[in-house]
């Protein structure tokens, strides 16, 4: 005990201390281009791909949002415009899925990074694979004439106060959050590897990992990842690849379900207020994760070492050891 837990606050220091350095200029940066008014330019260039998936072009101010910030941000848009579309359950579960897996994008697409995903790649995946999700359950739904009831809104929030003192207060319980839950899944993390609990999730999983070519060594912080979000189990994720203890090439295919599949929990939630159906926003999502990462990673084999490195992913272990040996 007396050397697990100062063991335990250094660990967790260090996550958190990365996260913040991402973390902190990403929430700086974002609220400058809010404040510039440059969020409505960019959905003007999302609004005629609204109609491929049948959705108004209204619509692309929420998405437009919703990459730039976060899920909350854009869902404070869609209940604003949402009473004057008169949106069917089949539209609103075709954008809440596109924003289940395309949001957040300059905080976490910096993460990805970090743990070794190149950036152009990051984008790519997260950004088309919500585009062709979206036009599969659009025509999906439109050939089966299934859930064209009407929406109907089941929270409808408060207008968020947007003084600056208010952004502040806000943007610091959120930190606060990140040290709270990264303690918590740190411990847990340790008191799993402890009781070998560890070990028998790695056992259980290991057929599903093996088909989508995830290493053992990543199985727990694919597991936090998916269940709590991109941003904790990034973090972690970024910390293992940098210790070498996790292949460049595990850490790519993990990274892209996370990108793809994360937080399934509270985002999932989060979007059954908007009046989406659990068949697009949580089965349709889950299960075209795992087949296009699947995929995927069986396309690695197609290209060179070098072409993945150049293209796809890095290996950060091997980029941080170059740089504390020339420090």
């Amino acid at each position: 005990m007396t050397t697990t837990l100062p063991e335990l606050g250094r660990e967790i220091y260090d996550v958190c201390a990365l996260l913040f350095k991402l973390t902190i200029p990403v929430v700086i940066a974002v609220k400058i281009l809010d404040e510039l008014g440059a969020i409505p330019y960019i959905s003007a260039v999302l609004e005629p791909l609204m109609s491929l998936v049948g959705l108004p072009e209204s619509m692309g101010l929420v998405w437009a949002t919703t990459l730039l910030t976060n899920m909350y941000g854009g869902m404070l848009i869609f209940f604003q415009a949402a009473p004057q579309e008169n949106l069917t359950i089949a539209q609103v579960t075709v954008l809440s899925s596109m924003m289940l897996i395309a949001h957040s994008l300059p905080l976490e697409l910096r993460i990805t990074q970090k743990a070794g995903m190149r950036l152009p790649a990051a984008f790519a995946l997260r950004f088309i694979c919500a585009l062709v999700l979206g036009v599969f359950l659009h025509y999906s739904y439109q050939w089966g004439c299934w859930l064209q009831e009407p929406a109907q809104l089941l929270w409808q929030p408060e207008i968020p106060d947007d003084r600056f003192s208010t952004w502040l207060i806000t943007q610091g319980q959120s930190l606060l959050m990140i040290i709270l839950i990264v303690s918590v899944l740190l411990a847990l993390l340790r008191l799993l590897r402890w009781l070998h609990v560890e070990r028998f999730m790695i056992w259980l999983l290991q057929p599903l990992l093996k088909l989508m070519g995830i290493g053992p060594q990543a199985t727990s912080l694919t597991i936090i990842g998916v269940t709590l979000g991109l941003s904790f189990g990034g973090g972690l994720l970024i910390k293992e690849a940098e210790s070498g203890r996790i292949s460049a090439k595990d850490c790519f295919s993990a990274l892209c379900l996370l990108s793809l599949c994360h937080s399934i929990i509270e985002d999932t939630l989060l979007v059954l207020t908007l009046g989406a159906d659990l068949s697009g926003v949580l089965w349709a999502r889950l299960c075209f994760s795992l087949m296009l990462v699947a995929i995927i990673t069986r396309l690695l084999t197609k290209l060179s070492i070098e072409q993945q490195h150049r293209f796809l992913y890095q290996d950060v272990s091997l980029k941080k050891r170059e740089s504390v040996d020339a420090g």
